[in-house]
């Protein structure tokens, strides 16, 4: 049986009841559509994680102007991706101008052709669906296939971001092959590829909550995010993964500590204060808990609470 294809969501923001009903009724066959009343409704809808494809955007609007909502949403790294569509009454060159340098897509003078519209619409999805896929074959690392550190670092900083908003705490683990050196002066660089490969699977296998994410770090070393995981589930988590690897049995000849394939894991913890930490700050963190499992005789896992407080504008 084929899977239908999830509808792509369309946000429509417009002060008039009416324009939001003509526009929901002709798109809602095709699209999943969320409308907002104002553009403080607009980003409340997204800040709740309802995440549009595309947003069809009025200018003039009694609390904040379109413009103003634009940009807001430009300068933020979880929304500026998201193509922005004016769709106004404001016709001069000069308006149009505007809109399109404060990052819109597109700008459609009012009264406008609702057939023409729905073109432009699908071309705009169309285009960013390419840009997606693009955007995510740069964020695989190629031999592994799981996440590669460009994507960790923008998804670590959305992480904190959103750890900040809702106080919860963000969990970090770096896990670090043991001698893998050795096992590629034994077995050769292409059976260390191998071993690289099940390593990177077994983690991602073990996090099982949707949330969790794993990334390459680089060489042999691995970064895990857990998201609302407290120092309780983060020393649970790492177990798993210490754990999962065993059970691949990857025979290592030239292990001093066992004769098959481990890592050693470090990880920490931030929340309150210890949030307001950059994310390298808090790799840093993990880095250092990764270190003290090594000099404590790896294969094990070391977790330390991350501390400290910063203070920033834009929390």
């Amino acid at each position: 049986m084929a899977l239908i294809p999830a509808k792509e969501t369309i946000l429509v923001v417009d002060d008039s009841a009416f324009n939001l009903r003509m526009l929901e009724n002709e798109l809602q066959d095709r699209y999943r559509v969320l409308t907002a009343r104002s553009g403080a409704e607009a980003l409340s809808v997204i800040g709740r994680g309802q995440i549009p494809d595309l947003i069809l955007l009025d200018v003039v609007m009694p609390d904040m102007d379109g413009y103003e909502v634009c940009r807001l949403l430009k300068g933020d790294p979880d929304t500026r991706d998201i193509p922005v569509i004016f769709i106004t009454s404001m016709d001069g060159e000069d308006d149009e101008e505007r809109g399109l340098l404060v990052g819109a897509i597109d700008y459609i003078r009012k009264p406008y052709s609702l057939s023409i519209l729905r073109v432009r619409i699908q071309n705009h999805l169309e285009l960013k669906r390419y840009r997606d896929i693009l955007k995510k074959h740069s964020m695989i690392d190629g031999l592994t296939g799981i996440p590669n550190r460009r994507l960790l670092d923008e998804t670590l900083d959305s992480e904190i971001r959103r750890a900040r908003r809702a106080r919860y705490p963000l969990g970090i683990l770096m896990a670090d092959i043991d001698f893998f050196k050795r096992y590629n002066d034994l077995y050769g660089h292409l059976e260390g590829d191998e071993c690289l490969k099940a390593v990177a699977m077994s983690l991602q296998d073990t996090l099982l909550r949707p949330a969790d994410f794993v990334a390459r770090w680089g060489g042999e070393e691995f970064v895990c995010l857990l998201p609302e995981q407290d120092e309780e589930g983060v020393r649970f988590v790492a177990q798993a993964l210490l754990e999962a690897i065993r059970e691949l049995e990857m025979p290592h000849g030239d292990s001093p500590i066992g004769e098959s394939v481990t890592i050693s894991v470090g990880g920490t913890v931030a929340r309150d204060d210890s949030l307001f930490l950059s994310g390298s700050e808090l790799l840093k963190l993990a880095d250092v808990a990764l270190y003290e499992a090594k000099e404590q005789g790896r294969n094990r896992a070391v977790i330390r609470p991350a501390s400290g407080k910063r203070e920033l504008k834009d929390a």
